[in-house]
């Protein structure tokens, strides 16, 4: 892998997508072993696969999408959990990704 360069990471489907689907199967993996696999499927599959990535200033930021509580179907979850967990898995996701680009040394 190439140096981390922020201003690619502008277009980060060009350049950086096998990063990212690195960063997000590891988020999955650590998650999935943590907590409900149905929960956590659902998160994955209905609110992060429209996230979207975002790097500035040193720090890593998943734009998600509107109402996530409303995208999750399929299981049985209070709404206070849920944001719970995926709050957890947001930020399971940043370490990831600090991480796939080896950054850890300005994590926050």
């Amino acid at each position: 892998m190439s140096e981390f360069d922020p201003e690619k990471f502008e277009e980060k489907y060009v350049h950086y997508f096998p990063e990212l689907q690195e960063a997000y199967k590891r988020a999955f993996e650590t998650m999935n072993e943590a907590y409900d696999s149905g929960l956590i499927h659902a998160i994955d599959q209905q609110v992060l696969n429209e996230s979207e990535p975002f790097y500035d200033e040193g720090t890593f930021t998943i734009d998600l999408p509107e109402s996530p509580a409303d995208r999750v179907t399929g299981v049985v979850v209070d709404e206070e959990k849920l944001e719970a967990v995926l709050d957890r898995y947001v930020t399971e996701l940043q370490t990831e990704l600090r991480g796939v680009f080896d950054l850890e040394k300005t994590a926050n």
